[in-house]
């Protein structure tokens, strides 16, 4: 069998390694896709039966995803063949699969009475944006507080997934359990009044459903929308008095819904609901333990709470009963459907509408720019093959008079090599998501997993970046490649990397778990400096060691100077002008992201996103390519840096909507939420300025190549 050349091993190295690594990053197994149910999901382990007499070909078996998987890993074994021996293979992928399989795969369906355990997650705000632990608040702790094992995403998140004394039994209600009586200092007392006036919600987890509250659209009969949680407590005044008072929500109102198995006893659970209420809890004698009669609510005289009519106040050395009901709903929803439900917004019919509104108006003009130049370059190119004469050739004017000039190096060189390595970089890896995304492998089930694939990714796009900076380096005549190896390995993440550390040290400072653990941090750097630089000096070594990229035409030895321009070809008015597009396809998009990231509200619509991202590429490369060729017929042949900052300027409307969006959408009150706002805009702002930026520039280097390629240049 023959190896293949060491390009074509190496590649394949690096796309099987960065598939495996995403699918890890992801869980590999959580996927999502509308109405695709688990077939019987009663068996789901993993198996690696080597068959000697059969060639040595693995065969994984499972069931729905065994195929998907099998198909992955035996493209990923033929990769590996090319220069690891069988063995080899082998074993890394029976580690890789009985490492990260099993726990994945497994597949609850409780029966009758099986037990049911809830957990609980971070307390948030979209007042402060700061995540807090769940018993960081004078909650009923369990026996013993365990912490679930979290994804890299997850963590920074602010995720800090905790197990509760909260206990069900499937299809078994249960009403009024006394969790536990808890009295209030001077101290715990004061954490609840903030965290009311903050407005946080408790979060909680079953079978990997997000607890919700359900809310009627007044205007809309019988629609229903999700929030994230239940508040804490509220705030209200007694008949008659003016005192304000914070009251706790001390007992949940729970609701199972399930879908049962029509073949089984079995049941899969499809919905977790609840309704908080407050309530000051009322016995007879003195408190023993948790198995006391309360006059409130009592099961045996099925008397239930249905109302905060007389609410639990938090006050100091105040005792407080927490109790919660459990009820089980069967429901139609089928279990591949059951994030169906989460994922609907209430103003869908608009989202929609906008979207496809906005589609249809960036494809038209568009359109009309596309054939707007394809008839403008045709008559150039035609009339320029045409002069023939030396009496011709003098009079020409336009784009063919700077063919001297148009190829030569920038200002700065370095630093646009460096920015172009690394929007390519950003460029593979947002792609990359955004195709597993539509597919389905980045599921809302698998909380983190976004942002651990797009870590995952940025890394092994390093090897892109640094073979983009290089080859545009060398066409530079450079030569200290290392120098700027260095320089695309460390700019933008050391600059991104400093505003998180900064972020990262207020969040500290507020105690919050949305801090970023040492441990953590040591992985992200070693993500960067252990993977991401030496795959960066990867790519550089083998991108400077290709041929130079040739220029269509020889540049002069004396530059041409520039005719004065009109006003409206100045270069702070057309770059400002460049980017009103780009940042019009993304505005109505980037209206719902936000408020996903920071109203706390679901958000999975990656086909869409992932056809707004086309759009945008389209729409950067034309607008670009439109005023690159504005200026070469003005004579202005610097279009090196232009092309970049024409499309990369969208990102400065991107964060001055970023700030209007926080003055009149968000009800943040503390500064240093502020400041993380910002901070955390800023980066998303620079990021998306590298990314476009890079768009642009590739377009008006294609274009200017092809337009002095076809000319005849005497």
């Amino acid at each position: 069998m023959a190896r293949g050349s060491l390009a074509l091993k190496l590649g394949a190295s690096f796309i099987s390694s960065s598939l495996l690594l995403l699918l890890v990053a992801c869980h590999s197994c959580s996927f999502y896709l509308p109405g695709v149910a688990p077939q019987d999901f009663t068996t789901c382990l993993w198996f690696v039966e080597k068959r000697v007499l059969a060639g040595g070909k693995i065969f994984i078996q499972s069931s729905y995803w065994g195929y998907i998987k099998h198909r992955l890993l035996y493209s990923f074994y033929l990769m590996f063949y090319m220069y690891f021996p069988f063995d080899e293979v082998e074993l890394y992928l029976f580690w890789f699969s009985s490492h990260y399989s099993c726990q994945v795969l497994t597949f609850h369906l409780p029966s009758q009475g099986a037990e049911l355990r809830v957990k609980v997650n971070k307390l948030t705000s979209t007042k402060t944006q700061l995540p807090y632990s769940y018993y960081s608040l004078q909650y009923c702790p369990p026996e013993q507080i365990v912490d679930s094992a979290e994804n890299l995403g997850e963590v920074l998140r602010g995720d800090r997934i905790e197990n509760s004394p909260y206990v069900f039994q499937m299809r078994e209600p249960l009403q009024c359990k006394i969790l536990c009586r808890v009295t209030l200092n001077t101290k715990t007392a004061k954490e609840f009044k903030e965290k009311i006036n903050d407005d946080y919600r408790a979060n909680m987890i079953l079978d990997n459903l997000p607890l919700v509250v359900p809310i009627g659209m007044s205007d809309q009969e019988n629609a229903v929308v999700y929030q994230h949680g239940f508040h804490v407590g509220l705030k209200g005044q007694y008949a008659g008095s003016e005192d304000l008072k914070h009251f706790i929500h001390n007992h949940l109102t729970f609701t199972v819904k399930y879908h049962k198995d029509s073949q089984s006893d079995l049941a899969r659970i499809v919905g977790f609901e609840v309704k908080p209420f407050s309530v000051e809890h009322h016995f007879d004698g003195e408190w023993k333990n948790e198995n006391m009669r309360l006059t409130t609510c009592d099961p045996h005289a099925r008397r239930a709470v249905t109302s905060s009519e007389s609410p639990q106040v938090i006050e100091d050395k105040k005792d407080v009963i927490f109790t919660y009901d459990v009820a089980f709903e069967e429901s139609d929803v089928k279990w591949a459907s059951r994030w169906d439900t989460y994922l609907l917004m209430a103003d869908d019919q608009i989202h929609w509408f906008s979207i496809v509104n906005s589609l249809m108006i960036v494809l038209f003009l568009s359109g009309m720019v596309a054939m707007i130049m394809l008839r403008t370059l045709y008559r150039d190119i035609s009339k320029y093959n045409q002069l023939e004469t030396q009496e011709e050739a003098q009079e020409e004017t336009g784009w063919k008079l700077v063919h001297g000039d148009v190829f030569r190096p920038p200002t700065n060189s370095d630093l646009l090599c460096v920015y172009v390595g690394t929007g390519v970089q950003f460029f593979g890896m947002i792609l990359v998501t955004m195709i597993f995304a539509a597919l389905g492998f980045l599921s809302p089930s698998n909380r983190g997993g976004l942002m651990t694939a797009m870590l995952f990714l940025w890394v092994f796009m390093g090897l892109i970046a640094g073979y983009a900076s290089a080859r545009l380096y060398k066409m530079f005549k450079g030569t200290e490649w290392k120098k700027i190896t260095l320089k695309t390995a460390f700019m933008f993440p050391a600059t991104v990397f400093s505003i998180f550390f900064v972020l990262n040290a207020l969040i500290w400072g507020e105690k919050s778990s949305g801090a970023v653990p040492f441990g953590t941090m040591f992985a992200l750097v070693f993500l960067w400096f252990g993977i991401s630089v030496p795959l960066v000096f990867t790519g550089s070594y083998i991108g400077f060691n290709k041929p130079a990229i040739e220029d269509s035409v020889k540049t002069n030895k004396i530059p041409r100077q520039i005719p004065e321009q009109a006003w409206y070809m100045n270069l702070v008015f057309s770059i400002l002008i460049g980017g009103v597009l780009p940042f019009g396809v993304v505005f109505i998009e980037l209206f719902f992201i936000l408020a996903s990231v920071w109203l706390h509200q679901f958000y999975y619509i990656f086909g869409f996103l992932f056809v707004v991202f086309i759009i945008l590429i389209v729409t950067c490369a034309e607008i670009t390519i439109v005023f690159c060729y504005f200026h070469l017929c003005n004579e202005d042949y610097h279009w090196w840096w232009r092309s970049y900052l024409t499309s990369g300027s969208s990102a400065l409307y991107l964060f001055i909507y970023a700030a209007f969006y926080f003055f009149t959408k968000l009800d943040i009150t503390k500064p240093v939420s502020g400041v993380l706002y910002f901070g955390y805009m800023l980066i998303a702002s620079y990021a998306f300025f590298v990314l476009t930026g890079t768009i642009g520039f590739c377009a008006c280097f294609w274009f200017t190549r092809l337009i002095y390629s076809t000319v005849k240049i005497d």
